[in-house]
């Protein structure tokens, strides 16, 4: 657990989406912004220099868009999370911007206590895709897009979880459908991380929309 403050990188063009932005985080304990980009590319400089916890990253961005400057700053050892800013108009850019390292995506209409909601659920190391809206926009975009994938060395058990979690249920939802301890839950999603060599709980989802792990399966 995270003792000291979440530290967040605001990545935007905009001057007055990213000052409410900035108010907002710092008028909030336990959060507070390092600095502000208004490029990608300088969004990757600063991701670098400042090693922040949580990386808001407008897909939109000049000089480098937002999914190029969210699979820069994912590269990096350790990384940041980055929680990726986008409208109803960008679905095409769901599933690039997850598989450049994404944790997961809001949009830009969030109310602001979501929005506080969403920078602490990434910075845990959990995948913001619950919705349902944010949800089909994944499976529309990963049918155009992606190719099918094979689960092997994927136990029965493993591919349950692994389609629980594809569907956005959280931990108790999935403790409670499948009858098992919060213990038991960590070790299964630590072996799909492991097995399907995916960094957090949003590449599970893509690796579960890639094998057909889709509602209606």
């Amino acid at each position: 657990m995270i003792s000291r403050p979440l530290r967040i990188l605001l990545a935007d063009d905009e001057p007055l989406f990213r000052a409410t932005i900035r108010d907002l985080v710092n008028a909030t304990p336990g959060l507070t912004v390092v600095d502000e980009a208004s490029t990608g590319r300088a969004a990757v400089t600063l991701a670098a220099a400042h090693h922040p916890d949580v990386v808001l990253m407008d897909v939109r961005m000049p000089d480098l868009d937002g999914i190029a400057a969210t699979e820069r700053i994912t590269a990096a050892v350790p990384a940041p999370q980055v929680l990726v800013l986008t409208t109803f108009d960008l679905d095409d850019h769901v599933y690039r911007a997850l598989r450049a390292g994404a944790s997961g995506f809001v949009l830009k209409s969030i109310t602001p206590p979501h929005l506080l909601d969403a920078i602490r659920t990434v910075a845990a190391g959990e995948a913001l895709l619950a919705p349902s809206v944010t949800r089909r926009l994944i499976a529309a975009s990963l049918h155009r897009y992606a190719p099918r994938r094979t689960l092997d060395g994927v136990t029965p058990r493993e591919r349950d979880v692994l389609r629980l979690v594809t569907r956005g249920l959280s931990n108790a939802e999935i403790e409670a459908a499948l009858h098992i301890s919060r213990g038991t839950l960590k070790t299964h999603i630590g072996n799909l991380l492991t097995k399907l060599r995916a960094r957090d709980r949003a590449q599970l989802v893509i690796a579960g929309y890639e094998a057909g792990l889709v509602p209606g399966d």
